[in-house]
């Protein structure tokens, strides 16, 4: 039987090492609506590592 693991959700400043950007970079992109997928879980931005990766995957393609 195999068993799914949930990865833990990134921080900005995770999501910036991962893609080697500055934060504020990732900031503006998320205002123009052009960077990845992100949540508000209280007053804290999360990433969804998978979403991240398919945005890349999909910002690769173009």
């Amino acid at each position: 039987m195999k068993t799914r693991t949930i990865e833990p959700l990134w921080t900005a400043e995770d999501v910036s090492t991962f893609l080697g950007i500055p934060v504020s970079t990732l900031y503006q992109w998320r205002y123009r609506r052009i960077g990845p997928k992100a949540s508000r879980v209280g007053r804290h931005l999360r990433y969804d590592p998978a979403d991240v990766r398919a945005w890349l995957e999909e910002a690769a393609d173009r």
